[in-house]
């Protein structure tokens, strides 16, 4: 066997931690095996004595400790051979980092031996290149293999050293141990076999080891058939979601679209009646008009003859009157006897007969029903992962079976929320079935203000029939964690932004790391930042990242490298950061005011929002910018929301109710310039228009916000909500014309 090729396999085929122990990230020292089969340094794990028991930092177990403390844990042999293997490769001599021989000192009386070239295998010892030569010249050493040292540390002959390796007996140092106590289950040494275990049946380790090994390999092929179901049942259980993320999205869009199209008929239906009771008034009104100026012109000349006859028989002489007595007569007898009305008015009064489905409160336009998906003949018939999968809708109907029955009952619908196509965390509520319109009016103390929360609903978003435009409406594309294995603590999302096509850029504060996405929820990896520095908020420039941090504005380029920093105001806790369109400049918010750098770090300009009269009387806490180069802020001090151009002039700022009591939140502006602002207190985005007009709600508690917290517009058209779990959901702003 040619050991140059075959021998470094062996340390390579292990990981390059394998010999670190998970407590204290150092070499294994004494190492010891839990019953889990984790290997920690014996002193690492008395560490971890709590009441006689330790649990194991990478699997959780909880394991009991021996009566005779940590040290009775199984010594951990395999490991304590590679360690013996790996110190061997140190050099020898501290001094010089040369090896020396370890048998000159030993037989010509001198203080240090000289320069090692050979290793003798089973002695485990450096030799020079006389001791070499000689060493395999006596009785006890002739069967001894020196190899050549060089080769040796390169890992050539790491097999066969390993072969030749003989494991000590802790009780007796320098005994290899060759025997197994049958009863005992332990390793012997000569010296252990004649004391104790004289009386008990021994094998030795290689007879021991043929007769166990094919019940650990039976064991082992086990397991791994095992290892190959879960697996199939993880694709499984992944397939399924991905399935009901697709079949949530292709209803939602069903949903819109019906929606639409009931929404059209109904305006065509009231268009139409509109139409018809204009009709009905117009004639009306034609019909009256003709009938009230023929009654004015009777008016006229019957007032005109009375007023005629009182004053002849008032002022007239006596000739006079008798004169014309008969005229009178004539004209007062032909009036009174002509009729003074046309006949009875003609009313017809209009009445709304609606149709009965739109006044029963069950009966809905929209209705989701719910089925387990079809499974194959295969997974019928292996019954694994597949129909675990099937049956993950089954449990969740079951669970959910009381209340849905009595929707069901009632005819009522079963909205679908994007809770339902994604993977809910454990803080997340359990209850899926909800009716919209029967939450009650609630109020709730928003945390650490002290203030009234309302929960009254806001305007709900309608057709917009000035002629403005269509309002978007939002379609759920994905939901994913951003939790990543590296990560020490649970994330806290403080920026968004996104970062080239399709992908977004997430400062989680908690682990002080730039992280990158694709809107899909692929992990990218990272952006690096300097050490020490937790990111707040964050905005990309043209091949650079600028980020807050510390009372400081960096800017990175995407491998890490710091271009140049600026100080900040320590008056304020945050400083949220926004890239201006044109993409080479940045924007910050200092202390109520708003600074412009260029990316060369130049500062551009600087302003207040509405000019020296606003110092001191505002806190922008969110910042971005319109596609118009705009700036939109929520500012905490007068509780609203400020639209100013690129000068600071103030173009609208709005303070309406439909903040209900809450301090606004993040914000994002999309192509068409709709601004969408966070109400994390109420678990609600709300959507403005260009001109600051509240529209309504465009995502609540019914599409899975649950304490929203920043959110980021990507492309125009993606809205992307973070959660305080550090869950990210992905909502497509959809217009009815696109």
């Amino acid at each position: 066997m040619n050991s140059k090729i075959s021998s470094p396999t062996l340390l390579e085929a292990l990981s390059s931690d394998f010999l670190a122990c998970k407590i204290c990230l150092e070499q294994l020292h004494t190492p010891k095996t839990l019953p889990c089969l984790h290997t920690y340094c014996q002193d690492c794990l008395a560490q971890l004595d709590i009441g006689g028991q330790v649990r194991c930092p990478e699997c959780r177990e909880i394991v009991p400790i021996p009566p005779e403390g940590v040290a009775a844990f199984k010594t951990n042999f395999f490991v304590n051979g590679l360690l013996d293997l790996v110190k061997a490769r140190a050099p020898g001599d501290i001094h010089s980092g040369k090896p020396t021989c370890a048998l000159c000192p030993l037989v010509g009386g001198k203080s240090s031996g000289g320069p090692a070239t050979a290793r003798c295998l089973d002695c485990a010892d450096d030799l020079c290149q006389a001791c070499a030569d000689g060493h395999r010249c006596s009785r006890q050493t002739h069967k001894h293999r020196v190899v050549d040292l060089v080769g040796y540390r390169a890992g050539w002959y790491d097999e066969e050293a390993r072969e030749r390796q003989a494991s000590q007996c802790p009780q007796h140092p320098g005994e290899a141990l060759c025997f197994l106590c049958q009863p005992c289950s332990q390793l012997l040494c000569k010296d252990c076999r004649l004391g104790p275990h004289i009386d008990h049946p021994c094998l030795p380790l290689a007879e021991a080891v043929r007769s166990r090994k094919p019940g650990l390999e039976e064991l082992l092929a086990g397991v791994d058939s095992n290892l190959v179901e879960l697996e199939a049942t993880r694709v499984a259980e992944k397939e399924a979601l991905a399935l009901l993320r697709e079949q949530a999205a292709s209803v939602g869009t069903q949903v819109e679209e019906a929606a639409e199209r009931i929404l059209k008929s109904l305006l065509a239906q009231k268009q139409e009646v509109l139409g018809q009771l204009r009709a009905l008034v117009e004639a009306a009104e034609e019909a009256t008009r003709e009938r009230l100026t023929k009654i004015e012109g009777q008016e006229q000349v019957a007032k005109a003859a009375a007023a005629f006859a009182r004053r002849v028989l008032s002022l007239g002489l006596e000739a006079e009157i008798l004169s014309l007595e008969g005229a009178i007569t004539q004209r007062l007898r032909q009036l009174q006897d002509s009729p003074w009305t046309l006949g009875p008015t003609r009313c017809v009064l209009p009445h709304l007969e609606l149709h009965p489905g739109l006044e029963d409160k069950n009966c809905h336009l929209l209705r989701l029903s719910f089925e387990e998906p079809k499974q194959s003949q295969k997974d019928n018939g292996k019954g694994g992962a597949g129909a675990q999968g099937g049956a993950q809708g089954g449990a969740e109907a079951e669970g959910q079976g009381e209340d849905r029955s009595k929707i069901t009952k009632q005819g009522g619908a079963q909205p679908l929320t994007p809770k339902e196509g994604k993977v809910q965390s454990p803080q997340e509520d359990d209850e899926v079935v909800v009716e919209r319109g029967n939450r009650p009016n609630k109020k709730k103390k928003c945390k650490g203000r002290g203030k009234s929360v309302s929960r009254e609903p806001s305007p709900i978003l309608r057709p917009n029939l000035e002629g403005s435009g269509p309002l978007p409406r939002p379609v759920f594309s994905w939901s994913f964690p951003t939790r990543m294995p590296g990560d020490k603590r649970s994330p806290r999302i403080t920026g968004l932004c996104p970062y080239g096509p399709q992908e977004i850029l997430v400062a989680d504060e908690q682990n002080r790391v730039l992280k990158r996405f694709s809107l899909n929820g692929d992990y990218k990896g990272t952006v690096p930042v300097p050490e020490g520095c937790s990111p707040c908020s964050v905005a990309a420039l043209q091949n650079a990242v600028a980020f807050s941090a510390n009372a400081r504005l960096y800017l990175v380029s995407p491998e890490g490298e710091v271009q140049w920093r600026r100080s900040l105001s320590l008056t304020q806790s945050s400083h949220a950061v926004a890239a201006m369109p044109c993409g080479d400049r940045v924007a910050v918010s200092v202390a109520g005011h708003v600074e412009v750098y260029k990316k060369e770090g130049n500062l551009a300009t600087r302003f207040i929002p509405g000019g020296k009269a606003s110092r001191g009387q505002r806190a922008l806490v969110f910042l971005t910018t319109s596609p118009q180069g705009n700036f939109v802020g929520s500012d905490w001090q007068q509780n609203s929301v400020v639209f100013c151009d690129g000068l600071g002039q103030v173009i609208w700022e709005y303070k309406g109710p439909g903040l209900h009591g809450c301090q606004p939140g993040s914000v994002s502006v999309d192509k068409k310039g709709y601004i969408f602002l966070t109400l994390r207190e109420v678990n609600k985005v709300v959507i403005l228009d260009p001109k600051g007009s509240l529209l309504g709600d465009f995502l609540t508690a019914y599409h899975g916000l649950e304490k929203p917290r920043v959110t980021t517009m990507v492309d125009g058209k993606y809205l992307v909500v973070s959660l305080s779990n550090g869950t990210i959901h992905v909502f497509r702003v959809r217009f009815p014309d696109s």
